[in-house]
């Protein structure tokens, strides 16, 4: 038997462990079934079940699914929507998200896939910092497709936006407190000239 605060009691008759449970207020819980002779263990079990609910909840809390983000774009795309384009993929790969970019290839386009391959190289170069590369450019008819993943993980991104938000909050209520506190009167000594 396992006594409350994990100290070794020893080999106890059943009766006995059911008795000092009932005079300590507490449960008489099997945690080796398998052992000779079996383990038991005097504890909360109500305050247990809790505990590994809230640790259970905690690591949900902290697991992050990375989500596959989609950026479309055409093969005569505008520098300043390419630029906004460009944005959007930084935002996700700094979220920890992939991202998906497709280029529609219209009419006579289609006979030029090595315009789009450039579009989609100078877009993972420009957003190298934070990203790689996951899957190279490939025509899929009328669509070409490269997926950018990114450098964090998913739950570390999180982490550091969490991180930056409770700091931005600290330092919103320094700032509110300082404004908030009175400024000494300052009389004037006559000496002014």
């Amino acid at each position: 038997m396992v006594g409350p605060n994990g100290e070794q009691v020893g080999i106890v008759r059943v009766e006995d462990a059911l008795r000092l449970a009932q005079e300590a207020d507490l449960d008489l819980v099997e945690v080796a079934q398998g052992a000779n002779p079996p383990v038991a263990r005097l504890m909360d079990y109500g305050k247990f079940k809790y505990e590994a609910n809230m640790k259970a909840r905690e690591s949900r809390k902290n697991q992050a699914n990375t989500v596959q983000k989609e950026i479309r774009m055409g093969l005569k795309i505008d520098k300043h929507d390419y630029e906004t384009k460009r944005r959007n993929v930084e935002k996700f790969l700094s979220g920890g998200d992939k991202v998906k970019v497709m280029i529609r290839f219209r009419g006579r386009e289609q006979s030029r896939p090595e315009m789009g391959i450039k579009l989609l190289g100078r877009m993972a170069e420009d957003v190298a910092e934070l990203g790689f590369v996951e899957s190279h450019p490939r025509q899929d008819g009328r669509t070409m497709v490269m997926v950018l993943g990114p450098h964090k993980k998913k739950a570390q991104a999180m982490a550091e936006a969490r991180k930056r938000r409770t700091d931005a909050e600290k330092a919103e209520s320094n700032s509110s407190k300082q404004a908030e506190a009175p400024a000494e009167d300052v009389a004037p000594t006559g000496d002014e000239s």
